[in-house]
């Protein structure tokens, strides 16, 4: 009897030893994509572009997987990551001037419509806070959030630019491409006030246009849910 109340005490002991510690599988949404080089400072054949006031998404990029932001099980995002351009100033200026200041981004959780006739449309359920972009132009910045932003099956990450970003890419192969919150018919950048960025919860908005031959350079970490193995203990 003493010898087996000794192993149990031993046991106890070094239960942290024994038993391997629960860690989270991390997911880079996005990251499995082919590098893909920016336009600014631009060229004459090849002007310098930015994201400018919308919300979108990228449905797929050569190297990666289709519809690399569709969340497939229930989590949370604890950060992104953009990859930005460096502008010159003259770039920077017409940016300015025509999209407002300072260049920032978001990362935005949207609800996706379910039906035939409802499939463009797009729900705001959830956003990080607003980063400002301008000091880390030429690099490629990680923003951590505050909080984790919890996501459920079903969700799309999207990256909403309330100005303007200088993270697009163009001129590559046409199965890259990603998919905005401007309706059918305003397709272009918006040469007015006119602002299709996403911020107010609950918002919906139709995402009408879809860019061939371009990526938005962000990725988004995930971390999924664990998956239940003991449905007995959940009950």
């Amino acid at each position: 009897m003493k010898r087996f109340a000794l192993l149990i005490s031993v046991l106890a002991a070094t239960g942290a030893l024994l038993a391997p510690a629960a860690s989270a599988r991390y997911v880079e949404l996005g990251g499995q994509a082919d590098a893909a080089a920016l336009n600014c400072p631009g060229t004459t054949q090849s002007p310098c572009v930015a994201a400018v006031r919308m919300t979108g998404y990228q449905g797929r990029a050569s190297g990666g997987p289709k519809n690399p932001f569709y969340i497939r099980r229930d989590g949370f995002l604890t950060m992104f990551t953009v990859q930005l351009a460096k502008p010159t100033a003259e770039e920077i200026k017409f940016f300015q001037d025509n999209f407002g200041t300072p260049s920032t981004a978001r990362i935005s959780v949207l609800r996706r419509g379910m039906t035939r006739k409802t499939r463009l449309d797009h729900r705001l359920i959830n956003q990080s806070d607003t980063f400002e972009l301008d000091r880390y132009f030429g690099s490629k910045p990680t923003f951590v959030f505050d909080r984790p932003i919890p996501v459920k099956k079903g969700n799309w990450i999207a990256l909403t630019v309330p100005t303007w970003a200088p993270l697009l890419s163009t001129n590559l192969a046409r199965t890259n491409w990603w998919r905005s919150s401007r309706a059918k018919g305003s397709c272009e950048p918006p040469k007015s006030l006119k602002q299709y960025a996403m911020q107010d919860l609950r918002q919906v908005n139709e995402f009408g246009c879809t860019y061939h031959g371009a990526r938005l350079l962000y990725t988004v970490t995930y971390v999924p849910s664990n998956h239940v193995t003991n449905p007995a203990a959940s009950r």
